[in-house]
């Protein structure tokens, strides 16, 4: 049994325990949070019209860091905004604890990305006893890829150049190698890596907010305006950025850039499925260094949070370098340092783009 699955399932004998506990008992003292929970701090003379007793009258718990930014954006100074997901933490890897559950049910709104991303949520959803927190999925209304559907417009154009029974081996081996994740249902959650789908979710959110705080409904409105504003620019450099680059192909450590790649004319080739923490085959890897060696690829690409150990070795075997393509899951203690946010990171992925493409 897959580590991952086995952990849930051990947790989940006891959430709907706890979660009762916690329904039951909201009027206790919430449990202390570490810095990584940190919550929405900015403020401003304004802010201060919608407090009670010093505190925002609106609580809301987000699931890991890109959801976390965008809600903090567009809530500004009118709620309470904590992250569930602590910085350097893989967001799949991460189950709720007993202190998480209790600000959970203490909360009213929890916004996630949806998509099978957050596993642990049907066990939150089922569980809970007192009707609290309202979820938000940011990624609802969005059309979702299947995993591997960039692998697969890949292969098209391998059939295009005629050699259609390599193609139809690659697209077997590709089957086998992203036999996709069940944690996914076989779809593609990483919609925070296309700028314009960002300013989707960011919409999402500035409803549910507006909905759930309707007294502040045009400051939602305002901060997510700026946001998304602030987000087209960040589409705009991408789509001038990548317009002309002299390759369309890229080698990353999983499937996480399939919308990015859809979004901007490239083809992602994934070394691992949707799960950061699967590993390829002998077989695969065999594939991916053929593909390398043939496509004279010169870069692979590699992530933060999880081992660039499988990314390292193909590197190696064809005489390549490695770079980092964030898949911004979360922030490293090195980013929170420097000041990093998900613009900034999305630059980097950009100008890493760029280089990798025009080598």
């Amino acid at each position: 049994m897959n580590l991952r699955i086995a952990k849930r399932a051990a947790a989940a004998v006891g959430l709907s325990l706890v979660l009762t506990i916690a329904g039951c008992g909201g009027g206790g003292q919430q449990a202390g949070g570490n810095a990584a929970n940190s919550t929405n701090s900015a403020g401003n003379a304004a802010g201060s019209g919608g407090t009670v007793n010093g505190e925002h009258p609106l609580r809301i718990q987000t699931s890991f860091y890109p959801i976390y930014e965008f809600t903090k954006q567009v809530a500004g100074d009118f709620a309470t905004v904590e992250l569930l997901v602590p910085g350097g933490m893989e967001p799949h890897d991460w189950e709720p604890s007993p202190q998480d559950i209790r600000k959970l049910a203490e909360s009213d709104l929890l916004i996630v990305n949806g998509a099978g991303m957050e596993s642990w949520l049907e066990q939150v959803e089922a569980s809970s006893a007192s009707g609290k927190p309202e979820i938000v999925e940011a990624s609802e209304g969005i059309t979702l890829m299947e995993g591997g559907e960039e692998e697969e417009h890949g292969q098209e154009e391998e059939q295009a150049d005629g050699d259609e029974h390599a193609a139809e081996s690659e697209a077997d081996s590709g089957e086998a190698a992203h036999n996709h994740d069940h944690d996914h249902d076989g779809l593609d959650p990483h919609v925070w890596l296309s700028p314009a789908l960002a300013v989707q979710e960011v919409r999402r959110i500035e409803a549910a907010l507006a909905q759930a705080d309707p007294e502040h409904a045009a400051d939602y409105k305002q901060n997510a305006d700026a946001y998304a504003d602030q987000l087209e620019q960040l589409n705009q450099e991408f789509v001038e950025g990548l317009a002309n680059a002299k390759r369309k192909d890229f080698i990353t450590q999983h499937a996480a850039f399939g919308y990015l790649a859809r979004e901007y004319g490239l083809t992602q080739v994934p070394i691992a499925g949707l799960a950061p923490d699967q590993e390829p085959s002998a077989e695969q890897m065999t594939e991916i260094v053929k593909f390398a060696k043939e496509h004279q690829v010169k870069t692979i690409f590699f992530e933060t949070l999880v081992s660039s150990k499988v990314a390292e070795t193909i590197a190696r075997e064809i005489g390549a370098k490695t770079a980092v393509l964030n898949p911004i899951e979360g922030l490293t203690a090195e980013d929170e340092t420097a000041g990093e946010d998900y613009l900034s990171l999305m630059r980097q992925n950009l100008d890493a783009l760029k280089a990798a493409l025009n080598e």
